[in-house]
């Protein structure tokens, strides 16, 4: 008898952030096949007795390239078992979990998809920071800060640099310099304001404000580790307004890493 997989989102890290949903199948799994980024809070839902598959990727480190991944998802489903496959944020956003559920859809395997919280919207929430927000930006828009086979990057440079729109960039610290200097040269206000957030709702969470203009130095200095996303535009200062505290690097910064 074949069995069922459940492509679920872990959310970005915060244990209580999880759906019902998400609980009851990690808690009811005979296999949890996982990232690198579900934390250990969230592993240890799962029942002694589940098989564990860590399949995390680094960057520029894949150990478990996806196409084996692909294969251990059908082998396991073929063995009648009930499969959590576990992913950081949300299993459809920036997670390949589309690509998982077509090769599920063509094999024939029964698979659910259930939605997490993505890490922008943990990031945004911990800093009390609107994505949108009503005179500052009508829209939103998720990029990805790395392109498939270290492509260079090939965005709608001079729509992204559009002053309403809220950018979030996700795995974008190695080419943050890039992006920010794209966007300048398109336009994009070097006062625009910026938070990185890394590790988001997580203990080790770190946070710091710069500008558009001194990102690339600033991006240097603080020394962050990934995950970081970068969140883009006049909505930071929402959160700055409401007391929020963050580690602000400034101009006399980002002249000394340039040094």
């Amino acid at each position: 008898m074949v069995g069922r997989v459940f492509l679920v989102g872990a959310g970005p890290g915060d244990v209580e952030l999880l759906t019902l949903k998400a609980v009851r199948l990690i808690q009811d799994c005979d296999v949890l096949v996982y990232d690198r980024l579900v934390s250990d809070d969230i592993l240890d839902l799962a029942p002694a007795s589940a098989e564990r598959f860590d399949v995390g990727k680094r960057p520029y480190c894949h150990p478990v390239p996806q196409d084996e991944i692909n294969a251990l998802l059908l082998s396991l489903a073929r063995r009648g078992r009930s499969v959590v496959r576990l992913k950081g944020g949300d299993p459809l956003m920036f997670g390949r979990g589309g690509e998982e559920a077509l090769i599920l859809r063509a094999a024939g395997v029964t698979y659910e998809v259930v939605p997490g919280i993505t890490a922008a919207q943990g990031a945004a929430a911990a800093a009390r920071l609107p994505l949108t927000h009503r005179g500052l930006a009508s829209s939103v828009r998720y990029l990805t800060g790395h392109s498939r086979a270290d492509a260079e990057l090939d965005f709608d440079w001079e729509g992204l640099a559009d002053p309403d729109t809220t950018l979030v960039v996700y795995m974008g610290l190695a080419n943050i310099a890039k992006i920010a200097r794209a966007l300048l040269a398109h336009g994009r206000s070097a006062t625009t304001p910026v938070l990185a957030v890394s590790n988001a709702t997580r203990p080790e969470e770190r946070r710091f404000a710069t500008t558009l203009g001194g990102l690339p130095c600033a991006a240097k200095v603080a020394g962050l580790e990934s995950p970081v996303v970068f969140i883009i535009g006049d909505v930071v200062a929402v959160a700055q307004a409401q007391g929020q505290m963050f580690d602000v690097i400034q101009d006399d910064h980002f002249a000394a890493a340039a040094e």
